[in-house]
């Protein structure tokens, strides 16, 4: 073994404690360290040489070293020190932090003694370095050497450092019992700064633990904001009054949801709500790197210790790093695999409610989820939840448009509006009001395409176009009277199917209009997804917002969903098929389906229809009326007898053809009506497929 030196200057021996010295001397002495530590040829360790008295042993002639007298010499110290040994005491502060621990987790006396050994092993070098000359050491050498060093009970120390210990259970000591390496290595106390903290200053047990539990911060949204789960919330709220007045333990609710959805936000406004604390499981300790999952499981075990007589809340954020992080691929289990019935008992057990948080709950074994009081999930909020939300967080920011225009986003997150709101605000004094809107449209519209959503609209698709009116719509029921009867029946299901372009869409902007109730526009790229099994929740969760929110929901390319299952379809189509057809079953309010393609419907779909609408081509009045309020509407002469000629020969002409000629007029103003049957003559000649002439000619 190399002789290990370090400066004489550095190391004094009145500063060492006299227990550490008994430490030192027990470990060279009875536990035979002196056999590596006085060579033949010369003492290993100057410093360890000045600790423990040897230090005129440091660099002698040859011919003034002895090793046989070295060793007498060292027996001598380490007999004197024993006969002093009975007021050698740890430091006092590390003595009143581990007094403070014992009451809290009721330590026993050899479980202090060793929490002190193994803290003050972890600070200092020269235990370690005595250790080191002991060798690499099994667990049952490790129990021997710790009853010869701490003078006590073998028995004792098997007990305090059984897996069922109290050193274990609280997290706050463990041992390694695979194979064998040195004493220091055999021991992993808590955090990477407990060692400095416990020895550093009196200390409550939060600051002990501020590297892996961390108090929480206060709440940026209020109850109000989560109205959209308000059932839920209903059950939740006096659950958890009811576990905090009573001590109930094993209160354990899992508040799944995609990110930005409000999660970490609730958990805080519930420990506001009951005025109690709240303390998160960190995911990374004080010098910013990252916490493993195992090490995050003896935190949450720790806390459960320290914190079972205060009134406190624990929030365990994602939770993947517990329940997802194996390999299964390769047949390594997560670390709650590992631990399954330590889990699963402490899930029964714990005496401090535990808000456990996740983007997901599929990584979860079942027998886990069980075990849970409350699976709640966070969807996105409703739109009016959107609204709200961005009016409280945006109202200095935004016109009133505006808002209403980013709330349309379903994908939209809480958390993005606010920390878009936060950056926006900061630079706010060097904007004018337009430009913060810009402002906020873009940060907000880079996270959305950031997390494979699409970016803002730059427009109000709800809104009806500016020619719209059911008199030019050529369907073959009275668009009117529907109207009037879903007024009184609030509930209904109608399929409108017929050619692009024809009035199907605007149709239920303009029968939400009537009605009085929100839109949900989707189409079908809102609504499939690449992976499997996740159109399905999309679907369902559109009917379900739509529904909380009284909204007449309507579903634009319905076909994409609803293929006829006699044909050759694959599974997932199947499967697609029957979610679509179980949600319109069950909607309670006024659902419109639109397709041009009527004929690939499934069978089974059509019969969940009270009423299929066709939308044909316009007919020649139609089409004339609507030329001549477009020319005057854009202000050009009316239309001749030779327009209309040329009019009710074009084929296939839809409301959707004027609208399109609306547009171009923005940027390509028509000089006279003339140029227009030109455009709508050119319009009509590339549409694809034989169609039919409007009017007479039909």
């Amino acid at each position: 073994m190399a002789k290990r030196r370090n400066p004489r200057r550095s190391l004094n021996p009145l500063d060492i404690p006299p227990v550490v010295r008994l430490w030192l001397l027990r470990i060279l002495v009875p536990l035979g360290g002196y056999r590596e530590f006085i060579s033949y040829s010369e003492i290993r360790s100057d410093p360890l040489a000045i600790a423990v008295g040897l230090e005129e042993w440091i660099d002698p002639s040859p011919r003034e070293y002895d090793q046989k007298t070295a060793t007498t010499q060292l027996r001598k110290i380490y007999q004197a020190c024993e006969d002093e040994s009975w007021d050698a005491m740890v430091p006092s502060c590390l003595q009143r932090n581990v007094k403070r621990l014992a009451d809290l987790a009721n330590l026993s006396e050899t479980d202090c003694r060793i929490l002190e050994f193994a803290v003050i092993l972890n600070d200092g070098q020269l235990v370690a370095l005595a250790a080191d000359y002991l060798g690499e050491l099994s667990t049952l050498k490790l129990f021997n050497a710790l009853t010869v060093v701490l003078d006590l009970s073998e028995r004792d120390v098997c007990a305090s450092l059984s897996p069922h210990g109290v050193l274990a259970t609280t997290g706050l000591l463990s041992i390694d019992r695979q194979g064998t390496s040195s004493l220091r290595e055999k021991f992993d106390l808590l955090s990477r700064s407990f060692a400095d903290h416990i020895l550093s200053f009196d200390a409550d047990p939060v600051v002990l633990l501020r590297d892996i539990l961390t108090p929480s911060t206060p709440a940026e949204l209020s109850l109000a904001d989560f109205d959209h789960i308000g059932e839920p919330l209903s059950l939740l709220l006096p659950y958890l009054k009811h576990a905090l007045v009573t001590g109930r333990k094993g209160v354990n609710i899992f508040l799944q949801g995609q990110p930005g959805t409000g999660k970490s936000q609730l958990a805080k406004l519930l420990a506001k709500e009951f005025d109690c604390e709240l303390f998160e499981v960190a995911s990374e300790d004080s010098e910013n790197k990252p916490v493993d999952g195992e090490r995050r499981l003896r935190a949450f075990k720790a806390a459960q210790c320290f914190f079972s007589k205060r009134r406190a809340i624990l929030l365990f954020d994602e939770v993947e790093d517990v329940f997802d992080d194996g390999d299964y691929g390769f047949g390594r289990k997560s670390t709650a695999q590992t631990r399954k019935a330590w889990i699963n008992r402490i899930l029964e057990s714990n005496p401090v409610p535990t808000l456990w948080l996740s983007n997901s709950i599929q990584s979860l074994d079942p027998a886990f989820i069980r075990r849970f009081d409350m699976v709640i999930e966070l969807p996105l909020p409703s739109r009016r939840q959107r609204e709200r939300i961005i009016r409280e967080a945006c109202s200095d920011l935004l016109e009133e448009a505006d808002m209403v225009r980013i709330a349309e986003h379903e994908s939209l997150a809480p958390a993005v509006v606010t920390r878009a709101a936060s950056v926006v605000r900061t630079i706010h004094q060097e904007l004018v009001s337009s430009d913060a809107a810009r402002a906020m449209a873009l940060l907000i519209g880079n996270t959305l395409e950031g997390q494979g959503y699409p970016r803002l609209r730059r427009s109000d698709d709800n809104r009806l176009p500016e020619f719209y009116d059911t008199a030019f719509i050529n369907a073959d029921a009275d668009l009117a009277k529907i109207a009037e009867s879903l007024i009184a029946a609030r509930s209904g299901r109608l399929c409108l199917y017929g050619p692009p372009g024809t009035g199907k869409t605007a149709y239920g902007k303009w029968l939400a209009d009537r009605l009085d109730l929100p839109l949900q526009t989707k189409r079908a790229s809102d609504l499939l997804s690449m992976w499997v099994g996740e159109s399905e929740k999309k679907i369902a969760r559109t009917f379900r917002q739509a529904a909380e929110e009284n909204a007449l929901l309507m579903i634009d390319e319905v076909d994409s969903f609803l293929q006829d299952r006699r044909g050759d379809l694959r599974g997932w189509e199947t499967s697609l098929v029957n979610e679509m057809l179980t949600q319109i079953e069950s909607f309670p309010g006024v659902f419109i389906a639109s397709t041009n393609l009527m004929r690939n419907l499934d069978q089974a779909a059509l019969r969940r229809f009270d009423l299929k609408v066709k939308f044909d081509f316009m007919t020649c009045e139609q089409a004339a009326k609507l030329l001549c309020r477009f020319c005057d509407r854009v202000r050009i002469p009316a239309p001749g007898p030779d327009h209309l000629t040329r009019l009710v020969r074009l084929r296939g002409l839809t409301p959707g053809d004027f609208a399109v000629m609306a547009r171009r007029h923005r940027f390509h103003p028509f000089a006279s009506c003339d140029a227009l049957i030109g455009a709508l003559e050119a319009e009509c000649a590339i549409k694809e497929g034989p169609t039919a002439a409007i009017g007479f000619l039909q």
